[in-house]
C-alpha cells in the first residue's frame, strides 16, 4: 500500500450520512449513506484508519455536492471525480476505470466489463472480486454491474443486493427483486 496523508469528511445526504476520504491525488474511500454520522464515520475508519478529519479541498467538495445531488434524485455522473487508485491491484484499477464510463441508468455485466479491459469473459469472476473490493462504491458505480442474464448479482455494501436494486431503481433501471438468501425446504 502506498502511504500518503489522508483526510476525511462525514456529510449528510437525503439518504443518510456518507463519508469520503482523500489524498492529494484524489478520493481514496467512500461510504454509502448510513443512518447516523457516527455509523458512517465508523465504516470509513475501518477502510481508511489513517484518515484524519479535515475540511475538503474544492475538488472533494465538488464530489460531495455530486453525491448529495445523486441522493436527491438528480441524474449525476461521477466520472470527473479524481480518484487515487495507486494502492489498488492494477487489474482492478483497469476495471474501475472502465466501469466509470458506464453512465447513469445504464448497466453492464461482469463478463462485458472483463472484455472491456481486454480480458477473456472467463475473467468475470475476477471482475466480481474487483467489485467486492471496490473502495468507492457509487464513485466507481459497481451497482451498475449485473450478472449474466440481467440478474442482480452480489453487492458487498450494507443492505447487499437490496441496496444495489434501490440504487438502480433511483436511476430508472428496472430490476427483478433479489433472490432470497435462504430458501425454505419443501418437505
Amino acid at each position: 500500500m502506498i502511504e500518503t496523508a489522508q483526510h476525511s469528511c462525514v456529510f449528510e445526504t437525503a439518504a443518510g450520512f456518507s463519508a469520503i476520504a482523500w489524498s492529494d491525488f484524489g478520493a481514496t474511500r467512500f461510504v454509502l449513506p448510513a443512518s447516523t454520522a457516527a455509523a458512517a464515520e465508523r465504516s470509513l475508519k475501518r477502510r481508511a484508519p489513517q484518515a484524519e478529519p479535515g475540511a475538503p479541498p474544492p475538488e472533494v467538495a465538488e464530489a460531495i455536492t455530486l453525491v448529495k445531488r445523486y441522493f436527491s434524485g438528480e441524474q449525476t455522473e461521477f466520472s470527473s471525480v479524481a480518484l487515487d487508485l495507486r494502492d489498488q491491484d492494477p487489474f482492478f484499477a483497469q476495471v474501475y476505470d472502465a466501469l466509470r464510463r458506464v453512465g447513469w441508468g445504464r448497466t453492464t455485466t461482469y463478463g462485458a466489463l472483463a472484455a472491456a479491459v481486454g480480458a477473456a469473459r472467463e475473467a468475470a469472476r475476477d471482475v466480481g472480486q474487483a467489485m467486492a473490493k471496490n473502495p468507492m462504491p457509487l464513485l466507481i458505480p459497481c451497482h451498475r454491474v449485473l450478472a449474466a442474464g440481467g440478474k442482480i448479482g452480489g453487492f458487498s455494501a450494507p443492505g447487499a443486493a437490496d441496496t444495489k436494486a434501490r440504487l438502480l431503481r433511483m436511476e430508472g433501471v428496472g430490476v427483478a427483486p433479489p433472490e432470497p438468501r435462504q430458501r425454505a425446504f419443501a418437505f
